[in-house]
């Protein structure tokens, strides 16, 4: 068994405040998002450019992507629902019954997708997955989709992945999509704040980011508020850690530069880096390494590596970091933890408005509409399916679990606990070479937790009881 944390949530809260540098005085007023300016955050699915790639049903619920060996060089490798529920161990939770019910997943995401709920259907139609209880917000102001813009249509492929994973590791769980109406800062912002207010939830998944530094300061700091709001009412909040390796895009999107991803450097949040999993057909695991493949625009060598990591020049090292090798005193490290994210090895769904937008079919009524599914990789995958395993514990306990990064770190101090709870990714790297003269410095995977894989991937068998016995 885990030490018990003692101390209230509250206690934990200003304890973790003793060692931040942005957390907030309760006097303080939460800003309302339209007053605030900012940058725009990007998709994980999208940063660095796409990390998706057509595959055709070749019978049933079989695509011929999941025969393939990784990196065997015959196209990328794909996993259905339940090879990634056999690989990490969901399916052992599933077979008793801990689905996710009662529980409510909350994804934030940006822009309109007027064909999410189709993508839904067939999704859980083709994998035999139940119809979950599936609910969309739109923010008031979001405008009519708009097939022509690039930058809705890559949100619709944001939006289409992180309902169906999620929905794949939590079958049970009620799925919210809450769509901001821009992906600017501030409307991101009042998405979130939504979504808190309303109390929609008990997860909140983000699947974006931007540098830490490209966040305008009243913006990062109303942020934080909100996430210490949703911390007290018992909120779990997770985040993609990124997909181009330690690095971000500049403020300007010119060029790249070395940073944490927010809000995923949040210390109240659990980032989730990249992996490349190995499994094979039944979903039988293989092995793991630091997210790097040739279809992720991101090269099988050892000198580049796609996963989000780094450390925080905003946030000093919370308390539940004290201790691990690597982190140093005046910085966060992130990501916390991992999961599957390469396109070659990717998960399968269903996106509709990617079909037309790319001519491979002419709309819902066309006979192909529900054989082509998409290949999708990046730490996009990684959020959603997270906070699907957070819904598994929710139920498991009766309730919300809430913040879990000081158990996670606590597993990760326990030998016994670490080997049975984690796989531990030991190889590979997140250096982002960016010419062929130019290279964004990155750290190497390594034994315990490092600033690629956190303290590695799921064994949810093991590791959703120990979250729901521990709060």
């Amino acid at each position: 068994m885990l030490e018990s944390r003692g101390a209230s949530l509250r206690r934990r809260l200003l304890s973790l405040a003793a060692g931040l540098t942005l957390l907030l005085p309760a006097s303080t007023v939460v800003a309302p998002a339209a007053a605030l300016a900012g940058g725009g955050l990007v998709p994980a699915v999208m940063n660095g450019g796409p990390h998706y790639t057509p595959a055709t049903r070749t019978a049933a619920s079989l695509f011929g992507c999941q025969d393939r060996v990784l990196d065997a060089g015959l196209g990328p490798r794909c996993y259905s629902p339940q090879q990634i529920q056999a690989a990490y161990g969901i399916d052992k939770l599933l077979a008793k019954g801990d689905t996710g019910k009662g529980r409510t997943i909350v994804i934030v995401d940006a822009y309109d997708n007027p064909l999410i709920q189709t993508d839904m259907a067939l999704f859980d139609a083709t994998f035999g997955l139940p119809d979950p209880t599936f609910n969309i917000i739109k923010m008031p102001g979001t405008p009519a989709f708009d097939i022509n813009d690039g930058n809705m249509v890559g949100w619709t492929a944001e939006s289409s992945l992180d309902v169906q994973w999620a929905h794949a590791v939590a079958p049970g769980a009620k799925i919210v999509l809450v769509e901001a109406k821009s992906n600017e800062d501030p409307d991101i912002l009042a998405a979130t704040q939504y979504a808190v207010y309303h109390n929609l939830g008990d997860v909140i998944s983000q699947s974006f980011g931007e540098g830490e530094t490209c966040v305008d300061p009243k913006i990062e700091k109303a942020q934080h508020a909100l996430f210490t709001l949703a911390t007290l009412k018992g909120i779990t909040l997770v985040a993609s850690s990124g997909d181009d390796g330690a690095a971000q895009p500049t403020c300007d999107n010119s060029d790249y530069f070395q940073s944490a991803s927010s809000p995923a450097s949040d210390p109240l949040v659990t980032g989730v880096g990249g992996t490349n999993l190995q499994a094979d057909a039944d979903g039988v695991y293989g092995s793991e390494r630091a997210w790097s493949d040739l279809y992720s625009g991101c090269w099988p060598t050892d000198e580049a590596g796609c996963s989000g990591g780094g450390f925080s020049t905003i946030y000093s090292r919370p308390f539940y970091q004290f201790g691990v090798s690597g982190i140093p005193r005046g910085s966060r490290g992130v990501p916390d933890v991992a999961y599957n994210a390469g396109v070659d090895g990717g998960v399968l769904a269903h996106w509709g408005v990617g079909l037309i937008y790319y001519g491979l079919v002419t709309g819902p009524s066309d006979p192909n509409y529900s054989l082509i599914f998409f290949i999708f990789g990046g730490t996009s995958a990684g959020s959603p399916q997270w906070s699907g395993l957070v819904a598994l514990a929710d139920q498991m306990a009766h309730r919300r679990i809430g913040f879990i990064n000081d158990t996670l770190y606590a597993i990760g101090h326990s030998s016994k606990q670490y080997g049975a709870a984690f796989h531990d990714i030991t190889s590979g790297n997140n250096i982002l070479p960016i010419s062929d003269t130019e290279t964004i410095p990155g750290f190497q995977a390594g034994k315990g937790w490092d600033a690629v894989t956190g303290l590695g991937t799921p064994k949810a068998n093991v590791l959703v009881p120990l979250l729901a016995n521990s709060h």
